[in-house]
Formats: C-alpha cells, sequence, structure tokens
C-alpha cells in the first residue's frame, strides 16, 4: 500500500538525518523533493502545495525541540500534518437515534458498492447489530442476485427485489420490512453508472427523499487517484455525503485519492477495502495510515519516547565526557535510568 510514496518520503527522510544542523534552505530543499513525491503520488496539485507549505512554516518558526534531533523533529511534523491531511480523527458511523438506521451506498459502476455493502454488513454483525441488505441496483444484471449470494455467505438477510420496482419504492417497502422483523441497519446499494449523470443523481435524491437517511457514504476505487477525488466533489455536492469508503487500497502504490479526497470534499475516510475477502474491510484510521506511509512504524512511537525521557543537552555532555574519558559511575546511572 502507497509503497511508491513510502519509497520517496524514505529518501528524503535519510538525507534530513544526514544534517547535524538544518537550515531553512535544507528543510525547503527537503519541502520540494516531498512536493513532487506528492505529486507524483496523483496529489490534488493544491493539497500538496497547502500541505507543504504548512510544513515549511512550522518547521522553520517552531522552538528546536532539545530532546529531538533537527532531522527529527521535521519528521514529527511531517507526521502530524499527514494525520491531519487524512482527516485528523477516525470517524465512526452514525448508528445511534431512531432505529433503524439506514446507510446508502453511492458511486460509479465497477467502484465496488455491492461487495463493501457484503463487507460492511458481515462487520456490523460481527458487531451485534443486526443488519439487512437491501438491492436497489434495477440495471446491472445479476445485480441483485450478487447480493443476494453475498448475504448467504456471511448470514445476512437480503430484501427479495425484483428489477420492475423503482429504487425509490423498494427502500420504502424495506424500511417497512425492517422495521417489522427488527432489524437495525439497513444497508442500500444502489445503482451506479461508467460516469455522473442527471439520472442517476435524480434516482439518488429520490431514495434520500423516500426513507430517512443515517449515513450516505461515497464508495470509490482508490486506484482511479484523482477521478475518485472529482467525482467524490460531484457526489457531495448533490448528496451531501457523509463519508468515503476507499476500496481496493491494497492494490494502490501511490495514493493520491487517500491523500487528497478529505481535504478536498471536507468529509471523512470512514472504511477502506483491503482486499476481496468478505472481511476485508477495515475502519479508516489517519494517525496509523500516516505512520505506515511514512514507514515510521514503531520509529514515531521511540521518537515520542526519546522526546518525553532524553534530554539531549545531557546527552551531548556526556558524549563530551565520554571523548575525554571523563565518564564517572554516576554518569553511567544516570544513563540507565533514562
Amino acid at each position: 500500500m502507497f509503497e511508491n510514496l513510502t519509497d520517496r518520503l524514505e529518501g528524503v527522510f535519510k538525507k534530513l538525518r544526514g544534517h547535524g544542523i538544518l537550515t531553512e534552505e535544507n528543510i525547503r530543499e527537503a519541502m520540494r523533493e516531498v512536493r513532487m513525491a506528492l505529486l507524483e503520488a496523483d496529489v490534488n496539485y493544491q493539497v500538496a502545495k497547502d500541505f507543504v507549505d504548512t510544513i515549511i512554516s512550522k518547521a522553520v518558526g517552531r522552538k528546536v525541540s532539545q530532546k529531538l534531533s533537527p532531522g527529527q523533529q521535521v519528521i514529527k511534523i511531517v507526521h502530524e500534518e499527514l494525520v491531519e491531511l487524512l482527516g485528523g480523527n477516525t470517524e465512526p458511523l452514525k448508528l445511534d437515534g431512531h432505529q433503524p438506521v439506514v446507510i446508502m451506498m453511492a458511486g460509479l459502476q465497477g467502484s465496488g458498492k455491492t461487495t463493501t455493502s457484503g463487507k460492511l454488513a458481515s462487520m456490523l454483525k460481527d458487531k451485534g447489530r443486526k443488519p439487512y441488505l437491501v438491492p436497489a441496483d434495477i440495471y446491472r444484471p445479476a445485480a441483485i442476485e450478487q447480493l443476494q449470494i453475498l448475504g448467504e455467505k456471511i448470514d445476512v438477510p437480503v430484501h427479495p427485489s425484483t428489477p420492475d420496482l423503482k429504487p425509490a419504492d423498494i427502500c420504502r417497502q424495506a424500511l417497512n420490512q425492517a422495521k417489522e422483523q427488527a432489524y437495525d441497519t439497513l444497508i442500500v446499494d444502489t445503482a451506479g453508472r461508467l460516469h455522473i449523470d442527471e439520472t442517476l443523481m435524480s434516482e439518488l435524491q429520490e431514495i434520500q427523499a423516500a426513507i430517512p437517511l443515517s449515513e450516505i457514504l461515497f464508495v470509490a476505487d482508490s486506484m482511479t487517484g484523482q477521478d475518485a477525488v472529482t467525482v467524490a466533489e460531484t457526489f457531495n455536492q448533490d448528496l451531501e455525503i457523509s463519508g468515503v469508503v476507499l476500496t481496493k487500497m491494497e492494490g494502490d502504490a501511490r495514493g493520491g485519492a487517500a491523500l487528497s479526497i478529505k481535504r478536498v470534499t471536507g468529509k471523512p475516510i470512514k472504511f477502506v477495502g483491503v482486499g476481496e475477502g468478505l472481511d476485508a474491510l477495515e475502519v479508516f484510521h489517519p494517525d496509523r495510515l500516516a505512520s505506515r506511509i511514512l514507514g515510521m512504524g514503531d520509529v514515531l512511537t521511540l521518537i515520542e519516547k526519546a522526546e518525553a525521557v532524553v534530554d539531549k543537552k545531557k546527552a551531548d555532555r556526556l558524549a563530551k565526557k565520554l571523548q575525554k574519558n571523563a565518564f564517572t559511575l554516576e554518569d553511567f546511572l544516570d544513563q540507565i535510568q533514562q
């Protein structure tokens, strides 16, 4: 996941760590390389520019920590801003309030809406919810049958939709059925198109008007990069989506969609698809993905621990003592205690 971007950024940070003292020019040069890496990863141009400008202003203006090397300090700032770019906090589904809650899946054809509907139903079932799958795609051949097969695999009931009904009518019937059977979560799988058109949006708006929606999740193929961001922006303008699901993340070596979509649409990524299995849907955690992109897994934790316990001035003083053969047992004890 995002291997190309990770490799490029690791190269930039390796150079930063090699500098004993970082000047403003060192930082600007490194950030130029970061911006190029982001653009090559298909990140929105304005998003990449604003991201780099923010890091430069913070890195140049921030008071230098005595507990981190200059290179570590810049890397820490990049990580903090990357978490913010990806959404900041994990955004849960809105499952409280009047029951049953209704989640509508929207997006273009081929983005993975039907499979994601099944994955989400499986996840919610495992958490103790009682999901009810609603096939509302009456156009794509075998779309209804596909959701029925997925429902059987995960042991989740599927509404008996028929292609002769309008999607809005199917949804009304399904909601009544859910109330009768005490299902608490409807997941509506809607039709897609190869591109955005008025008919598609009108149909989704009819469903929106027919039943009370708790969530409208825009499902996008992460590997389409900026195209996914552009389409998400249009869906958001017409439907006011509540969140995004990015599919096929396991095959995305660049990461442009994930890094741009929150900043462009203002709506959080809530889930990511990371495989073909019905259990391959994960809650999206911006901080974890940021660490993964930077190749920092445990390194970030080490940096935070170092910042908490290591006094850099004292460490430099002890290093000089060692060079002069003046290191004492008391100094050794102090090191062990740190």
